[in-house]
Parts: structure tokens; C-alpha cells; sequence
């Protein structure tokens, strides 16, 4: 796995965490799946995600998408 895909996954992990802690816990946990979506808009136009500086330490090996 390269660090993209496990961007990807890390994200939609996020995002149906989310979607069940809302529907399980309390509604305002739908605000993690909007932290995520931005944190996804904003890394698509600038290339900087902290997720994939995370996984780079980790030593997952580089994607093509976050250099």
C-alpha cells in the first residue's frame, strides 16, 4: 500500500466513523465528516495533507499524489 491509497482509506474510515457515531451517539459528530471533506477539497488544490506526512513517518512508501 502506498501513501495515497492509504490516505484514501484513512479518509473514508473518517468518514464512516463519523456517520455512525452521528446516527449512534449524537448528531454533531456529522462535523468530522465535514473536517474531513475540507481537509480532502484543501489538500486536492494545495498537495499538503497531514495525514500523508503522518504515513510518511510511518514509513509507508510513497504514491504519486503527496510528494
Amino acid at each position: 500500500m502506498n501513501i495515497d491509497r492509504a490516505v484514501l482509506a484513512f479518509a473514508g474510515c473518517v468518514v464512516l466513523a463519523s456517520v455512525v457515531l452521528s446516527l449512534t451517539v449524537h448528531s454533531w459528530w456529522i462535523g468530522l465528516t465535514l473536517f474531513a471533506g475540507a481537509n480532502m477539497l484543501q489538500a486536492a488544490f494545495t498537495g499538503f495533507c497531514p495525514a500523508a506526512m503522518l504515513f510518511k513517518a510511518l514509513g509507508v512508501r510513497e504514491g504519486t499524489a503527496f510528494r
